[in-house]
């Protein structure tokens, strides 16, 4: 189960996403279905087979972001976060074996080809809320417990 929670800017790139989906490529693609069918025999018209395969690509994702948008709720940044670990935060951590991350715990629709953002519902995420700098999070997963050290906590307002 994910947590249905966006920053306004992971908002704003789903409308995005859907808008060009919706306006731009989707009669695009339905414009070359056409076509490729107008040729005739569409079971050995390579054309036909992938811009049908791409429209419902197309329309998956447009259906999923409807959905989507209709649910998440915007997490807003609030001054009595500062100095604590919250929805929205770029945090950096630092191992025992004094590996460093620096990451921005978001909502699950969020970390996708982002490789600086990490799901709220994540282990890491989970063990680091409310925390607070200087103070270590035993994140638990399944490869075993490990101790991390938040050297710095950070906002975008």
């Amino acid at each position: 189960m994910k947590t249905p929670l966006i920053t306004k800017q992971g908002y704003n790139d789903l409308e995005k996403e859907l808008d060009e989906l919706w306006r731009i490529e989707r009669p695009e693609v339905t414009k070359k279905v056409s076509w490729a069918a107008s040729l005739g025999d569409r079971s050995e018209n390579a054309d036909y087979q992938y811009n049908k395969k791409r429209l419902r690509e197309v329309d998956r994702r447009v259906r999923y972001l409807r959905k989507c948008l209709e649910h998440l709720k915007i997490v807003e940044y609030h001054p009595e976060q500062e100095g604590k670990v919250f929805f929205g935060a770029w945090v950096e951590v630092e191992s025992e074996q004094g590996d460093r991350l620096k990451f921005r715990i978001t909502g699950y629709d969020e970390i996708f080809n982002r490789k600086d953002y990490i799901s709220i519902d994540s282990p890491m995420a989970r063990a680091l809320l409310k925390k607070e700098v200087d103070d270590e999070a035993e994140v638990k997963t399944e490869a075993g417990a490990m101790i991390w050290y938040i050297n710095a906590i950070e906002y975008e307002k």
